[in-house]
């Protein structure tokens, strides 16, 4: 039974870790360059709350199963998910405003915005390295 929690855990980080890639390196450039940018960043907009949706459960899947077997693994796999909450709830809400505000016109809404979004970026790429690091691990 140890093993098959291992197993799912594993998995559950490979699907994390293959969307994550997936969204960032073949959707998101593909939808910037293939539609305008208003009607990129609305699609965009519409497809990161399923995207931090998916991705947060996938790693909160991944910490469960983990945790019997490898609970530091578990703890790890359970940041990755507060992260995409953080993300969903926290971060997204205030850099949509923000855009909004800058396409309005304010140019102070602007310098957030970017600021913001980088902070996103990181904390993507963070999680990221943190899924494939864990993947990593399973694997070895």
């Amino acid at each position: 039974m140890l093993a098959l929690t291992t197993w799912l855990a594993a998995f559950a980080t490979a699907l994390l870790l293959g969307g994550m890639v997936m969204f960032a390196g073949v959707a998101a450039p593909t939808v910037f360059r293939t539609l305008d940018e208003a009607a990129a960043g609305r699609l965009i907009r519409a497809l990161f709350p399923p995207y931090y949706a998916l991705c947060g459960a996938l790693a909160g899947a991944a910490a469960l199963a983990a945790a019997p077997t490898q609970p530091w693994l578990a703890l790890v796999m359970a940041l990755v998910a507060a992260g995409f909450v953080l993300a969903r709830h926290g971060l997204m809400p205030r850099i949509n405003a923000l855009r909004d505000a800058h396409l309005d016109g304010d140019a102070a809404a602007g310098a957030r915005f970017r600021r913001l979004h980088r902070v996103s970026v990181v904390l993507n790429a963070g999680q990221a390295v943190a899924a494939a690091a864990v993947l990593g691990i399973f694997l070895a």
